[in-house]
């Protein structure tokens, strides 16, 4: 990574030029690296750092998506089909971080060994939960998984959820004991390093552009002098989070014509208080409410940050009509087309349950939000916990022939003209998966050199085996001992 504090005047052409300081540019950046050694790469941020937004620290809960126990991944307990492929995906990418920590290009410090847990209440849930365990016990990648009901064992895997609760209470919890707390932005820097990347801050993208030779013109300002930039490029990703639409729109590639957006941000209860982050060393999720996106999941994590041991426990859903943490309030309106109203429209009649839940959490007071922490932790003192203002969100919405318009909540790839420019749309399992849905990015945008590359590609990012127990206990056991887990 080399800083810059100016692009202005340089007319040679890069081979790539990323746009974005987040993990996905910073993943991509570094994989290609690997890859091509002599390719001149670019990473373009307005900010005035890397990972000031949904990457940062504390603009996500760190959980690394990794199905292990993301209810909302598995809402039907007898498939676990997409817990499976999001699980299978983030351990790729703990295959991806360890090969660059064994190379000398990754330090293990954005890892931390944190036991991913469930808990619910009520009989309904329990059975469910039940049932879910039961499912998954047979896949190599949650075979490690444990469950049960008693009060004590819960109580010795979490105290925090069992002092000072209720003799009584219908309640069940599972353990995976081998996950992690990831500190996303401490990995961005990290790896915007082994990319060797050019990195221009505070550098705003405006107008992207592909000429007759085939070459993207990409234009925007630099903030703080003012003074406009302009760079060719022969490849552009744009990894801007909520500003990659708006970003693709400007580029007039087809494949995002009638796409929109709908934007959520999220706030969490975060306490630092040494004597109750003593007593919780997991990340505890449970069933979201009604109504609420599938993002909503509640958890209460343990987060290791900078040095910082806290507690964070959401998410509380907030709603803005900036597209970025750091946006302007105009941003959802810059994205309207006349080819996306429709299914703008139709996905807000459709999701009137989510605009209740929206409302609902809008007006919510501060004492019923902390009731909902004191479901999880009963003995919970209003005192030790502040409110923080997370990311932001852009939830991507697709048009339909049938019904409009759908909200979708997961992350997309939209790769165009003839594979020279690639954006990621959308948000959750997001930087969980980037290393892996980079990879499908270079096996679309650059076919001609992806034989070529497989080799690498296979020792940056060995693929995972689940059917065979023998091979995946393997690559768990020397991802974990690559990163200090094990």
């Amino acid at each position: 990574m080399r800083t810059t504090t100016s692009v202005t005047g340089d007319a040679s052409v890069r081979d790539v030029v990323l746009i974005g300081g987040g993990i996905m540019s910073a993943t991509l950046g570094a994989m290609l690296a690997r890859l091509e050694p002599d390719w001149s790469i670019t990473m373009l941020e307005r900010l005035g750092e890397l990972a000031g937004e949904s990457s940062g620290a504390w603009n996500n809960a760190g959980t690394g998506h990794s199905g292990l126990c993301e209810l909302n991944y598995m809402p039907d307990p007898d498939n676990g089909s997409q817990a499976e492929d999001i699980a299978r995906q983030f351990h790729q990418s703990r295959q991806f971080w360890a090969s660059l920590a064994a190379a000398g290009d990754l330090t293990t410090s954005f890892i931390n060994p944190t036991p991913h847990m469930d808990v619910v209440f009520g009989e309904p849930d329990v059975e469910y939960l039940r049932r879910r365990h039961q499912r998954l016990q047979g896949s190599p990648l949650f075979s490690a998984m444990e469950f049960s009901t008693d009060p004590a064992v819960i109580g010795e895997w979490a105290p925090l959820l069992m002092a000072g609760r209720k003799p009584g209470q219908a309640i069940a919890a599972n353990r995976y004991a081998a996950a992690t707390d990831v500190d996303f932005g401490a990995l961005t820097t990290e790896l915007a390093r082994a990319s060797g990347a050019q990195v221009a801050l505070r550098h705003e993208v405006s107008g992207l552009k592909r000429g007759s030779d085939g070459l993207w013109t990409v234009t925007g300002r630099e903030l703080e002098s003012g003074t406009r930039f302009r760079l060719r490029s022969r490849f552009v990703f744009v990894g801007a989070g909520g500003y990659a639409l708006k970003l693709l729109q400007k580029a007039r590639i087809p494949e995002v014509r009638g796409y929109g957006v709908f934007p959520l941000g999220a706030q969490f209860l975060r306490t630092e208080n040494p004597e109750v982050v003593a007593r919780h060393e997991a990340k505890v999720y449970s069933q979201v409410d009604v109504g609420a996106p599938p993002m909503s999941v509640p958890h209460l994590d343990r987060r290791e940050v900078d040095g910082v041991s806290a507690l964070m426990f959401g998410p509380y859903a907030t709603f803005s009509t900036r597209l970025l943490k750091h946006g302007k309030l105009i941003d959802l309106f810059t994205t309207i087309r006349p080819g996306n109203i429709v299914a703008l429209l139709a996905v807000g009649l459709q999701n009137l349950a989510l605009v209740r839940y929206l409302v609902g959490q809008l007006l919510a007071s501060p004492s019923k939000k902390f009731r909902q922490l004191a479901r999880f932790y009963p003995e919970a003192d209003p005192r030790d916990w502040e409110m923080v203002q997370a990311g932001q969100r852009a939830q991507l919405i697709k048009p339909d022939r049938k019904r409009g318009g759908v909200l979708m909540f997961g992350t997309e790839l939209v790769t165009g003209a003839n594979g020279t420019i690639a954006g990621l749309l959308g948000a959750s399992p997001g930087a969980s998966i980037a290393p892996s849905a980079m990879a499908d990015l270079l096996g679309q945008c650059f076919p001609r050199d992806y034989g070529r590359w497989a080799p690498a590609l296979q020792q940056l990012l060995p693929s995972l085996d689940t059917a065979d127990q023998g091979k995946v206990d393997a690559a768990l056991a020397g991802t974990a001992r690559e990163l200090g887990l094990g």
